[in-house]
């Protein structure tokens, strides 16, 4: 994720990376109000966002926990002027200690990406955890998912911006 922000960034965008810590939220329960600050700050971003790039690792063969209860506050834009993710493009990231966890968990988000009313861009990442991806600076050390998180950015970019 950090990598794909940077190249957005690069390119123009204003970004924000909302991982970890930032994501343990309580379980996400429709009928009641309350939000946590990182809640209201999470759907916030959203709202805001013109185009958004997720990632999951892949656990059991589709996304993390984590993740979907993240995914799950998307809920409380349903009445907002672009309701859940609708007319943006999503990015589409996942990464899985082999690949057909990657795959399945890259499906799984496309999915949801949908059900959000968004639009995944036509490239998405399956990256293969086992293989020695990434070094200790974040650098990318594999050419093809370079390649593949740079075009990723560059679609969420171009569907983002006015024509």
């Amino acid at each position: 994720m950090r990598y794909v922000l940077a190249v957005a960034q690069r390119a123009g965008a204003r970004t924000k990376l909302i991982s970890g810590s930032s994501l343990q939220l309580p379980l996400y329960q429709p009928d009641n109000p309350e939000r946590t600050d990182g809640a209201r700050d999470l759907v916030a971003e959203l709202a805001l966002a013109d185009g958004i790039i997720l990632g999951s690792p892949g656990y059991h063969g589709s996304i993390s926990g984590l993740v979907k209860n993240a995914l799950d506050y998307a809920e409380d834009l349903r009445t907002d002027v672009r309701p859940y993710f609708s007319g943006r493009a999503v990015g589409c990231i996942a990464t899985a200690g082999g690949w057909l966890g990657a795959v399945n968990t890259l499906g799984a988000l496309r999915d949801i990406v949908h059900a959000l009313r968004g639009w995944p861009t036509p490239l998405g990442a399956a990256i293969n955890s086992a293989e020695k991806v990434f070094d200790e600076e974040g650098t990318c050390q594999v050419p093809r998912v370079a390649q593949m998180l740079d075009l990723i950015a560059g679609e969420v970019i171009s569907f983002a911006r006015p024509k």
